[in-house]
């Protein structure tokens, strides 16, 4: 039988922080955002975590992400669902503008995971670098492919390419993944990740191609898109972000 291809044939989710807040003290694990969805380990909880849109200083739009103050490894995330995959509707675009006034004691990740459970965090579920210097422990996740900035290795400032589960081997240090750029407390800047059908990624930042991968990513195994926060020390960690834009061209085979 012919596969009808209808005229919607592009998947377009996209949140710019105008209105829908995520208050705290929900004491819940999901929270629906327009096309995306709130969630973490620090908004589950009766004492913090929350997604306000800001009136000061939230010209275009602004949500500020807060997580939890309670224990380290407290998370806040937006995401999509696990329902993405590259092989049947690449090219992916992903693309985000963040800032974090302080970016101590935090770390931060923006990309695709093959993870959907309510208290994800990036050290144990997406990639470990507790450890320091520059080891990275575990890629956790089975299936990746994004940005990494965390304030727990020796280049405490610089986000980092990780990969995990294409026909590329997954970095085994952190030097290996340097993309060379800071993450400059106070300052915006947009992060994007294109993955193309055979699993090939670019990663830019604020417009320039730093990396281009071939089997950066796996190309069978469905994904989440997603945009996290993570604080590492029992004081909260906060992200403002503009917007988050996600692209996919519809999978028309099922």
């Amino acid at each position: 039988m012919a596969i009808v291809q209808g005229e919607v044939g592009r998947v377009r989710m996209f949140e710019d922080f105008l209105g829908a807040e995520v208050p705290l003290a929900l004491e819940t694990h999901f929270e629906n955002l327009g096309q995306f969805v709130i969630t973490g380990e620090g908004i589950e909880v009766s004492d913090g975590g929350s997604m306000l849109v800001l009136d000061s200083g939230g010209l275009n739009g602004v949500g500020r992400f807060t997580c939890d103050d309670t224990t380290d490894k407290d998370s806040m995330a937006i995401r999509t669902a696990i329902c993405l995959d590259v092989g049947l509707m690449g090219t992916l675009v992903m693309e985000c503008r963040i800032k974090s006034e302080t970016i101590a004691l935090q770390q931060n990740w923006f990309g695709l995971v093959n993870i959907s459970n309510a208290d994800d965090c990036i050290e144990d579920e997406i990639v470990d670098t507790s450890s320091g210097g520059t080891t990275i422990d575990d890629l956790t996740a089975t299936s990746m492919c994004g940005f990494l900035r965390t304030s727990e290795i020796t280049a405490n400032t610089e986000w980092h390419a990780i990969w995990q589960g294409g026909t590329a081997t997954g970095p085994a240090t952190t030097t290996a993944a340097e993309l060379g750029v800071d993450y400059v407390a106070g300052d915006y800047q947009i992060l994007r990740l294109e993955v193309d059908p055979n699993g090939t990624a670019r990663w830019y930042i604020d417009g320039v191609l730093l990396k281009t991968l071939a089997g950066a990513a796996s190309t069978t195994t469905d994904m989440a898109a997603i945009l996290m926060v993570e604080s590492q020390s029992t004081a909260a960690a906060a992200m403002d972000v503009d917007y988050i834009l996600v692209r996919a061209n519809r999978d028309w085979t099922v």
